[in-house]
């Protein structure tokens, strides 16, 4: 395993996995993780599964544009580097979804099994209507498929307070305090788990997976449409990564930007 820190500090990771986190770069304080994991890819330093880690970010960012902030020290913030060439363009999603449940399992490791705990779709983690955890992939593409992927993750660990409701931590939901290199490892293990099964092609189990955690799945909820209100259920998600959602009996999809849950 390779270490590198520019605080030369010794966190001493050693997942058990073929590749993922056996490179690991802990900085003390950065922008953003997926951006020092681009920073290295463009330079050719970073190997498949490389993986950074940092107690700090400053600038972090999430899906639909939005940022995301975590205390410093006190949660997980990491960008794993893949190269899933073996996927189209077209299937990116399903790199979403092995990573979504990589967390969900991690995090079952941790809390145990427990029906609250959901994948709200694309890939946040929740637990009942709280926010645990985020995820942003960005992936380089090629003229034939997918040339590599930043995986990067925010997990709220011991941080207790936040500046909105919605969010919630690992401290918050069992009142006790994480070590977070031990996590750290565990989660590597889950996210090359996933991904190993992704590689193999066993895409209909991961999707059977998915949708079995897919917060509000099959229920009736409010969602907001161009501004309007509606009830509706989620039936289905395309291979796209487009969200099927049944409104007014009719069967509708949606991108990211094109449907908001309500409370």
């Amino acid at each position: 395993m390779n270490v590198q820190s520019s605080e030369n500090q010794v966190e001493a990771l050693s997942p058990k996995t073929l590749f993922t986190g056996q490179q690991v770069i802990w900085l003390a304080e950065c922008a953003s993780t997926n951006t020092e994991a681009q920073q290295l890819l463009l330079k050719s330093r970073a190997t498949e599964g490389c993986t950074v880690i940092t107690d700090k970010q400053t600038a972090g960012r999430g899906q639909r544009g939005n940022s995301w902030e975590a205390a410093p020290g006190e949660n997980l913030t990491l960008s794993v580097v893949w190269r899933p060439t073996f996927l189209a363009a077209s299937r990116q999603f399903q790199l979403s979804m092995a990573v979504a449940l990589a967390v969900l399992d991690w995090v079952s490791t941790v809390l145990g099994p427990d029906p609250a705990l959901r994948l709200k779709w694309p890939n946040d983690v929740y637990y009942h209507d709280q926010k645990l955890g985020g995820i942003l992939i960005e992936n380089t593409l090629s003229s034939v498929g997918i040339q590599s992927s930043i995986v990067g993750i925010g997990i709220n660990i011991n941080q207790l307070e936040f500046g909105v409701p919605t969010a919630t931590s690992l401290a918050r939901l069992t009142g006790r305090h994480y070590a977070l290199p031990a996590l750290a490892e565990r989660l590597l293990e889950c996210l090359e788990r996933r991904y190993l099964q992704l590689r193999s092609g066993q895409t209909e189990a991961l999707r059977h997976a998915y949708l079995q955690v897919l917060y509000r799945f099959q229920e009736w909820h409010h969602f907001e449409v161009e501004g309007r209100r509606l009830t509706g259920q989620i039936v289905s998600v395309e291979e796209t990564g487009r969200l099927v959602v049944e409104i007014n009996g009719q069967l509708q999809s949606f991108g990211m930007q094109e449907i908001k849950f309500c409370q």
